[in-house]
């Protein structure tokens, strides 16, 4: 089989979606990438295969155009998402797409998260943000490749990095997260629900809460992602 070592952390990273409850039933999928190569090439979940019972051989290997290079199951209905966002985002290295309850609320409410704990400045560089929905012929002409096209939008026009911030609610839809890797990804994917639940219960507790303070939040972002990051061993 072609690139075993991803197709390996790829089933691991699907199967921790399952686990940790981000995903219910088949409601998700993990890709990796690697750009080693002079053709790019990703390693995404196949669609509608249960998370339990899914193997390493089940996994379907394509091009950055979709084109199915090694595989015999269909891959993921996602699939021209994640590749849009592996052509715009070349610094990441795995795609994270669920319907976890919390974070697709607020995707289905077409509100950004906004930043109002450390918890969400150790991660997020400022609010989870919301894109636009799609237009009618959007939906109609190429609705997965454009829901990639509008997360890619969104993060040009508000001059977004996609390292800091590695995540995004798609409106009307759910959220997507992404990283150095499908284990990375993961980890955004579930820190993403985690303050999404947190920032529902602090509205509902406070509906005038405003958010933490800018100097606390840049603090805590950088000292785990800044130049003289001191959170860690690393």
């Amino acid at each position: 089989m072609l690139l075993a070592s991803l197709r390996s952390q790829v089933l691991h990273a699907n199967k921790e979606i399952s686990r940790r409850g981000l995903a219910p039933h088949t409601f998700g999928n993990v890709s990796g990438i690697d750009r080693s190569a002079s053709q790019p090439l990703v390693v995404i979940k196949p669609s509608g295969v249960d998370y339990a019972t899914m193997t390493e051989a089940d996994l379907v290997v394509t091009d950055l155009d979709g084109k199915i290079v090694e595989g015999s199951l269909r891959p993921s209905s996602d699939l021209d998402t994640h590749t849009l966002l592996y052509r715009e985002f070349p610094q990441i290295g795995g795609i994270v797409h669920t319907h976890s309850e919390f974070a697709t609320s607020w995707a289905q409410a077409c509100r950004p998260i906004p930043c109002l704990g450390t918890t969400h400045a150790d991660y997020f560089h400022g609010p989870v943000p919301v894109t636009d929905p799609l237009t009618a012929d959007e939906v109609a002409v190429a609705y997965v490749r454009n829901t990639g096209a509008v997360i890619a939008r969104h993060f040009r026009s508000h001059n977004l990095d996609p390292v800091s911030v590695p995540g995004v609610l798609v409106a009307g839809h759910a959220p997507f997260a992404w990283g150095k890797s499908a284990a990375e990804a993961v980890e955004h994917a579930d820190v993403l629900e985690y303050i999404a639940r947190m920032a529902f219960r602090s509205v509902l507790l406070n509906p005038a809460v405003t958010g933490v303070p800018p100097y606390v939040a840049e603090y805590h972002y950088l000292r785990k992602h800044g130049p003289k990051a001191t959170y860690g061993q690393g």
